[in-house]
């Protein structure tokens, strides 16, 4: 992403209806975990610090983030340190292992997904969990997946094989953003045969009342994330854990 969009992309993460919606679902899914009651958490990709305040809910956040003019404007948000790294291969070096690493929207845009779970997992205290998101069916694909500079879209037995691969327990695996596929399935499905030029740069906070309608409705997914496994979305989630840690 460019430099100059950053500080779009922090308001955007603050006030727009598909990320303040998307951390309540997230909120709501590190509550069922059941972490210990002031847990050590990593964030790698933490972009512009979005979910921090968010993941201090459950304990103590560190973040990895491999653009310096993101984790610039990640640091001006309290309560987490931000230290540069990328994966797989350059991390930083922890002195102690983590009860809880999340990925939210982070495994598409590296070459090397499964090293990367693998790296992270050995970041991982006995019994302690990974919670990623990504965006999910290849069909769904969009300028705004080239623009984020995405190499792949994932469907849930993507996540079974990956998770196989890096010697991790999926616990659970689940769409999200229901809801509301319908209608952005079909916005994109009809762009792709009608092109539409919309960037990052043309990104706008969408009228109050739709941005607060479709957060509620898309915030609603909370009540069920992490309860069951819904059957398709724009999205996918996943807790992983150490296939060791657990019986």
């Amino acid at each position: 992403m460019e430099e100059s969009l950053y500080p779009l992309m922090r308001q955007l993460e603050d006030e727009h209806w598909w990320f303040v919606a998307r951390r309540e679902i997230l909120t709501a899914l590190l509550a069922r975990l059941q972490l210990p009651a002031t847990a050590d958490i990593l964030e790698v990709g933490c972009g512009t610090g979005g979910n921090i305040q968010a993941l201090k809910r459950f304990g103590t956040v560190t973040c990895v983030e491999h653009d310096e003019s993101a984790a610039q404007l990640a640091r001006q948000r309290q309560g987490a340190t931000v230290l540069p790294g990328s994966l797989p291969q350059h991390l930083p070096e922890f002195h102690s292992l983590f009860d809880l690493i999340a990925l939210f929207d982070v495994i598409e845009h590296v070459d090397e997904d499964c090293a990367s779970l693998v790296a992270l997992a050995r970041l991982l205290k006995p019994g302690g969990r990974m919670v990623i998101t990504v965006p999910a069916f290849n069909f769904l694909w969009s300028r705004h997946d080239d623009e984020n500079q995405h190499k792949r879209r994932y469907r849930r037995r993507d996540l079974k094989v990956l998770a196989r691969q890096a010697n991790l327990r999926l616990d659970y695996v689940s769409y999200f953003n229901t809801w509301l596929f319908p209608p952005v399935a079909a916005v994109r499905l009809v762009r792709k045969i009608f092109p539409y030029q919309q960037s990052w740069h043309d990104m706008r906070l969408p009228n109050p009342f739709i941005n607060q309608i479709l957060g509620k409705i898309f915030g609603s997914e909370r009540h069920v994330i992490g309860i069951c496994s819904l059957p398709f979305g724009i999205s996918l989630a996943a807790v992983l854990s150490s296939c060791s840690a657990r019986p």
